[in-house]
């Protein structure tokens, strides 16, 4: 019994460690702030959030490409939002993040307001059926992760908005289920884009870069 409390221990602070690891330096008070929300409620990501891993390699592909300007298609109640607002909070950049249930949009609006990102981020509450369609400008990153099923409308939707240069993700790619599949298979014969597969997050991030 004592042999296994103590593993138990051990494992414990390997992974707090690892975790640690995985957030990035702090510089100023803006990323200590944010550090410290996403610490304080790393358990708390459930109602179809990214796991803590996901959030970082969205904030490196921003930070790498120096990206500015932002959308995300499906918020949940913000955490992916976060680490992109805080990467964009880097570059100068904001973020236009969509989502359809109002309980997660609020509850996403609050999160932001307790990591200190809202001046980086435009939270609508809305169909992204219709919204992403009539988005007007230009964008150099988009993160998808929303009903799998419509994520070849949501690429075709956005392609003509997307910057050369830009970047579309999509969450959840390990698997070719529920629209999964087909929406890989465009994007990967198009020759106007560049598409990978992330393997170092468990659920699979998708990364198209346009040319």
């Amino acid at each position: 019994m004592k042999y296994r409390l103590f593993m138990l221990s051990v494992l414990g602070v390997l992974m707090f460690f690892t975790a640690c690891g995985q957030y990035p330096e702090t510089e100023n008070s803006l990323d200590k702030k944010v550090k410290s929300f996403l610490e304080k409620n790393a358990s708390e990501w459930q109602d179809m959030n990214v796991p803590l891993s996901d959030g970082k390699i969205l904030y490196d592909i921003i930070i790498k490409n120096g990206y500015t300007s932002a959308v995300e298609i499906g918020t949940s109640t913000g955490h992916s939002a976060i680490w992109i607002a805080w990467a964009l909070s880097k570059t100068g950049g904001k973020l236009t993040t969509i989502e359809i249930d109002k309980t997660r949009y609020l509850q996403a609006k609050a999160n932001f307001r307790k990591a200190g990102v809202t001046k980086y981020i435009d939270v609508r509450l809305a169909d992204a059926h219709e919204l992403v369609p009539a988005l007007n400008g230009e964008y150099d990153f988009v993160f998808c992760d929303a009903d799998k099923y419509w994520y070849k409308n949501y690429f075709i939707a956005m392609d003509p908005k997307l910057e050369k240069g830009g970047c579309f993700t999509a969450h959840n790619t390990a698997t070719r289920v529920n629209g999964i599949g087909e929406f890989l298979r465009y994007v990967e014969n198009l020759d106007t884009y560049e598409t990978s597969i992330d393997e170092s997050s468990r659920a699979g991030i998708s990364k198209s870069f346009k040319k």
